[in-house]
């Protein structure tokens, strides 16, 4: 079975297609950014010491592995079957679709309301727990604590390390 198939368990040739257009997508995003977003709109004063502290770093990291994922994509689904026998589609809720829509227009605003004060970290841990909760992922031990440590480990690597500031909350403060 191919990956695409065990996950979503839908149609090998519909998943074919859906790959290779977000990995299309990703890829022109990529380009965009590259050539004209980056270049045009981010300024960086030449005398910058660390290379990780210039702000075109992580623009231009980033842009970098969304090509990356990009062509992953369309290369994973390059290598999948071309036609398969059509399945039975899955009737789509779309009463609960826009129910989890709908929750997460909610989350978005809370983390508006919540983030001057608890703070950057601690926002980004909630968010992030219950997005996963939201969108029901399958690893949600992993999921939850990712939630925990990919934020507290940026905290420690940006406040510390390079020694940007992080938005602390009015109540909860990190040292």
């Amino acid at each position: 079975m191919a990956p695409a198939q065990v996950q979503t368990g839908g149609n090998i040739v519909q998943d074919r297609s859906l790959q290779i257009r977000l990995g299309i997508g990703a890829l022109v995003a990529a380009g965009f950014l590259l050539l004209v977003a980056i270049p045009g709109w981010v300024s960086s004063p030449s005398n910058v010491s660390n290379i990780v502290l210039s702000p075109l770093f992580w623009p231009n990291t980033l842009a970098v592995l969304t090509g990356n994922v990009g062509l992953g994509l369309v290369l994973t689904a390059l290598r999948l079957p071309k036609a398969r026998a059509p399945e039975p589609s899955d009737v789509t809720d779309r009463g609960a679709a826009y129910g989890r829509l709908a929750i997460m227009a909610v989350i978005m605003g809370a983390t508006m309301l919540a983030m001057p004060r608890i703070g950057l970290v601690w926002t980004t841990m909630l968010v992030f727990a219950l997005m996963a909760l939201l969108v029901r992922a399958t690893q949600r031990k992993t999921a939850l604590i990712c939630a925990v440590l990919v934020p507290l480990f940026l905290y420690v690597f940006f406040a510390h390390v390079a020694g940007v500031a992080i938005p602390q909350g009015n109540y909860v403060r990190l040292p």
